[in-house]
């Protein structure tokens, strides 16, 4: 896999209701304008697993999704391309019903549906499914952006950056809609496992202003905690989110496994953590998910293992 454009493990947390731009203000906390050059293609990938409205949870917000285009267009990249997988459904019916060809159409950039080709073939560090076929937009990116609502998940636990990534680039033209004609589910945590290990993410966008709880990843309880969580690191930034829904790393098992081999960092103890502290964002998310202000940081900020 090419190198990630920043090797530091940064994240940001924002909290919407003191913000005028959310989006941008979690991207400049982490300088994401510095990865960004002008000769550049960026590829925004944004959960778009099924059609119900972001309301839901279950989709990214296609507002959000056009201050994020607005924001790396500050940089003037040579392309931007919106590319999505639905595993739900057909990605032309997520993409008409939910109103993400308007904000396409409006900010003329690109969109692909990963679900279909042209491809290119990868190897997977992974028994089930050793290798997949993959939209030959994987060669041609220069910076990747996950764009994805925090969302808990039946079989993933988590539904956050690296999982939005690995479930979304495998073609449905070939997995199957829902995408598990091939195995992929067969092991589901080291199909991601693999997936994050193969498929680099430059910038993570984590928007807890539209996700869930419960029985994810579009079924669930939504949740509106008004925050944002970005990061340089993938590791990083979904193991600053899981905190939020009161996960340690090792509760995930595909990230804890991808920190093992060195893909990222998930001791928040190591990161370079900045806007809202964390103890504070863990209240927050857990007053709108349940009702109550739980954090598991409170009494000091614990170690990989509890501790």
């Amino acid at each position: 896999m090419r190198k990630r454009r920043s090797d530091k493990s940064v994240v940001g947390i924002v909290d919407a209701q003191v913000s005028n731009n959310c989006i941008e203000e979690a991207l400049e906390l982490i300088d994401a304008r510095r990865l960004i050059k002008e000769h550049d293609t960026v590829v925004i990938t944004p959960n778009m697993v099924d059609s119900k409205s972001a309301a839901t949870g279950t989709v990214v917000h296609p507002d959000l999704l056009r201050k994020l285009i607005r924001y790396v267009k500050k940089s003037n990249p040579f392309r931007i391309v919106i590319a999505a997988g639905s595993g739900g459904t057909q990605t032309s019916k997520v993409f008409d019903e939910i109103g993400f060809n308007r904000v396409i159409e409006e900010e003329r950039v690109e969109f692909i549906d990963l679900n279909y080709g042209p491809y290119t073939e990868i190897t997977l560090n992974n028994k089930i499914v050793p290798s997949t076929k993959i939209n030959k937009l994987l060669e041609e990116m220069d910076v990747h952006i996950s764009f994805t609502p925090i969302k808990m998940h039946k079989e993933a636990t988590v539904s956050l950056g690296i999982k939005n990534v690995a479930l979304s680039w495998p073609p449905g033209e070939i997995h199957g809609i829902p995408k598990k004609n091939l195995g992929i589910h067969e092991d589901l945590h080291n199909f991601i496992t693999a997936m994050g290990e193969a498929v680099p993410i430059d910038i993570t966008i984590l928007t807890g202003m539209n996700g869930m709880t419960g029985t994810g990843p579009s079924d669930g309880k939504p949740v509106n905690s008004h925050l944002v969580v970005a990061g340089t690191d993938p590791v990083a930034a979904d193991a600053v989110a899981c905190r939020l829904m009161g996960f340690l790393p090792q509760a995930v098992q595909y990230l804890f496994q991808l920190f093992r081999n060195g893909v990222g960092e998930a001791d928040v103890k190591k990161l370079d953590l900045r806007g809202v502290p964390l103890v504070q964002a863990e209240e927050l998310y857990s007053m709108a998910a349940i009702g109550e202000r739980i954090a598991i940081d409170r009494d000091h900020i614990l170690s990989m293992h509890g501790e």
